[in-house]
C-alpha cells in the first residue's frame, strides 16, 4: 500500500477552517465596512486566497513587528522563531485538510503500512550557499536532531531505526515501529521540526548556525542587531522561479503588546505577529487592518508543574479552576471577548467528547475553598508563584486576586517573551505559569504536550495510559481507532486536571491592507516567499 503525501487514514478536525479559507477568502478580510462592534470569529485563518489578490509585485521590504526577540535560528535548539521559515524552508507542508504535501520535498510514500518510508527531493535545489540538498543533507540534518538530546525534535527523530541515501535525491527512513504519522514530524513549525534543513557545508565549517544560519528559504540574514532589527534579503538561490517577491524583511522586536499594536495602527509596520486577545480583538473593529486569525484546538491554559508542591496534589489544581471567576476574566483580561474552551479539542472536532467538557472543574468558591483548607490540614502550603511574561503584568495581578479568595497566596513573576521561553517553559522554573498551544491536527502536538517525555510537557505530567494512547494513535492506521484513542486521551487528562483551560489562543496575524499573498499556518508561521506589497 502506498502513500504518496497523504497520511494513513487521516480524519482532520479543520476541514471546516479550510472550507472557510478556500471558499471564503474572497473579500472575506476586507475591512472597509467593518462595524464598530465587530466580534472576534475565525478569519482567512490559513491565509488569504492567493489566485484572486491579483498579479504579484516585485520589490519592497516588509516590516514586522515581532513579539519577541528571537533566541536562536539553530533548528536543535528550542525557541519561536518567526524569521525561521524565511531562512529555511520545511521539507513538506502542511495543508488545511491535514494532509502532508510536498514542500521542498517533492513525495513522502511508504510501501509497508508506516514502517519504511522514502523522501524524494526536487533536484537542483541548493542552500543559499551554494550547496546541493540531497539526501545526505537530509540525513545529517536528521541525525543532529537523534544526537542532541535537548533539541525539540529529537522525540521525533528517536522513531527513526536507520537512514540510508538511495540515491542524491532519494532518503529512506526504516522506523523502529510503523507510525502512520511519521511525515507530520517534516511538516512542524521550528518550534520542533525534522523538516527544516541547514547546509552540511556551513556545520562542517563551524559556522555559528544560532546566529548565522544557511538554509534554503526565500531570504537570508543580512544583519541582526539584537533587541533592535533584523534584516533578511533575497536569496539568489532560491528554489521556487520567482519567488520572493519582496525584496526584504525588517523584524523589529516589539514585546510590549500595546506598543507593538500602536505600531501597527500607526502605520509604523506592515505587520505584527499578534500573541493576545487585546490586539486580535481591536484588529477586528478596525476597518484599515486585516487580520487572520483561527482559534483551533487546545488555546490558552494555566500550566502546573507536577514535580513539587502545592500542584503535585490535584486537590490544588482543582481549586486553582474553581476559585477563577472566567466571567470577570473575560471582563478584565480579554476585553469582554473571551472564546471560551474548557478542554484539548473544541466542540465539533471529532475528538472531543461532551464528556471531557463535564469532567473539568466548574466554579465553585465554596467547594476550592474547602480544598485548600484540607490540603492546609494535611500540612501543605498553599502559597505559589505565578509566572508570566512582562505584557501580561494585569493577568498575574488578576489571578493573585482571584486565588486570594480562596485562602490561596500567590507571588506573581514577570518575564520578557525570549527569557519566558527559555528559562521559564524549557527550564521548570515555575509553579504556575500559562501557555498556549493552538493546534488543528492532534499530531505530534498531543504527544509534544502530555507524554511523559514530550519536548513541550513543561510541567513534567506522567501518565503511563495516556503515554499508551499517544503511541497508540500514532501508530494507528485505523481512523477509528485513532479517533477513540484521542478522545480517551482528552478524557484522562480532563480528570487529572493536567492544564487550566483559560481560552481559546488569539496568536493571530495583521497586516495592512496592501500585504498581499499571505499564507499560514494557525501557529503564525509564515511561508514568506508569497507575500507581496501592492503599493
Amino acid at each position: 500500500m502506498r502513500l504518496r503525501t497523504r497520511i494513513l487514514g487521516l480524519v482532520t478536525v479543520a476541514l471546516a477552517l479550510m472550507a472557510l479559507a478556500a471558499c471564503g477568502a474572497v473579500g472575506a478580510n476586507d475591512r472597509s465596512t467593518v462595524p464598530a462592534n465587530e466580534k472576534v470569529k475565525e478569519l482567512d485563518p490559513y491565509g488569504g486566497n492567493l489566485a484572486a489578490e491579483g498579479t504579484p509585485r516585485r520589490g519592497g521590504t516588509l516590516i514586522i513587528g515581532n513579539d519577541r526577540e528571537i533566541v536562536s535560528f539553530d533548528p536543535t535548539v528550542s525557541n519561536a522563531n518567526l524569521a525561521s521559515t524565511a531562512v529555511y524552508d520545511m521539507l513538506l507542508k502542511m495543508a488545511p485538510d491535514g494532509t502532508v504535501k510536498p514542500y521542498l520535498a517533492q513525495s513522502m510514500e511508504t510501501p509497508d503500512n508506516g514502517l519504511t518510508w522514502r523522501m524524494g527531493l526536487r533536484p537542483g535545489v541548493q542552500f543559499s550557499d551554494g550547496t546541493p540538498v540531497d539526501a545526505d543533507a537530509v540525513i545529517v540534518n536528521t541525525q543532529r536532531h537523534i544526537d542532541k538530546v535537548a533539541s525539540p525534535a529529537h522525540s521525533f527523530a528517536e522513531h527513526i531505526a536507520s537512514m540510508r541515501a538511495v540515491d542524491p535525491t532519494t532518503v529512506e527512513f526504516t522506523l523502529k515501529s510503523p507510525l502512520g504519522d511519521f511525515p507530520v514530524y517534516f511538516a512542524q513549525p521550528f518550534s520542533a521540526t525534522l523538516g527544516m534543513l541547514v547546509s552540511p557545508t556551513a556545520l562542517k565549517n563551524g559556522t555559528d548556525i544560532g546566529k548565522q544560519p544557511v538554509g534554503t528559504g526565500p531570504f537570508v540574514l543580512e544583519s541582526w542587531q539584537r533587541d533592535n532589527r533584523m534584516r533578511l534579503t533575497r536569496n539568489p538561490h532560491y528554489w521556487q522561479p520567482g519567488m520572493p517577491y519582496l525584496d526584504g524583511i525588517e523584524i523589529r522586536p516589539l514585546s510590549d503588546t500595546e506598543t507593538r499594536y500602536a505600531t501597527m495602527q500607526n502605520g509604523d509596520v506592515d505587520m505584527i505577529n499578534g500573541g493576545y486577545n487585546a490586539e486580535v480583538v481591536r484588529a477586528f473593529a478596525n476597518p484599515n487592518l486585516k487580520v487572520y486569525f483561527g482559534p483551533g484546538n487546545s488555546g490558552t491554559y494555566f500550566v502546573f508543574n507536577f514535580t513539587h508542591p502545592p500542584f503535585d496534589d490535584l486537590r490544588m489544581r482543582k481549586a486553582v479552576m474553581e476559585a477563577l471567576d472566567l466571567d470577570a476574566a473575560s471582563a478584565s483580561l480579554y476585553m469582554g471577548q473571551r472564546v471560551p474552551t474548557d478542554s484539548l479539542f473544541r466542540e465539533g472536532s471529532p475528538y472531543h467528547t461532551q464528556q471531557a467538557s463535564d469532567i473539568f472543574p466548574k466554579q465553585n468558591l465554596e467547594d476550592a475553598k474547602k480544598l485548600v483548607q484540607e490540603y492546609v490540614a494535611d500540612g501543605g502550603d498553599p502559597s505559589f508563584s505565578y509566572t508570566t511574561s512582562t505584557s501580561q503584568v494585569t493577568q498575574g495581578e488578576f489571578v493573585q486576586a482571584q486565588m486570594a479568595k480562596a485562602g490561596m497566596k500567590v507571588t506573581p513573576r514577570y518575564y520578557d517573551l525570549a527569557q519566558f521561553t527559555t528559562e521559564v517553559l524549557q527550564g521548570g522554573n515555575f509553579e504556575l505559569t500559562s501557555s498556549v498551544t493552538p493546534m488543528d491536527y492532534p499530531f505530534p502536538a498531543v504527544s509534544r504536550t502530555f507524554r511523559s517525555d514530550g519536548s513541550a510537557n513543561y510541567g513534567k505530567y506522567k501518565n503511563p495510559r495516556v503515554d499508551a494512547l499517544i503511541d497508540d494513535a500514532a501508530a494507528t492506521t485505523d481512523p477509528a481507532k485513532r479517533t477513540s484513542d484521542y478522545q480517551q486521551i482528552e478524557r484522562i487528562l480532563n480528570e487529572d486536571v493536567v492544564l487550566g483551560w483559560m481560552t481559546s489562543s488569539y496568536l493571530s496575524t495583521i497586516t495592512k491592507p496592501d500585504v498581499r499573498g499571505i499564507d499560514r499556518y494557525i501557529t503564525r508561521d509564515l511561508f514568506f516567499a508569497s507575500i507581496w506589497l501592492d503599493r
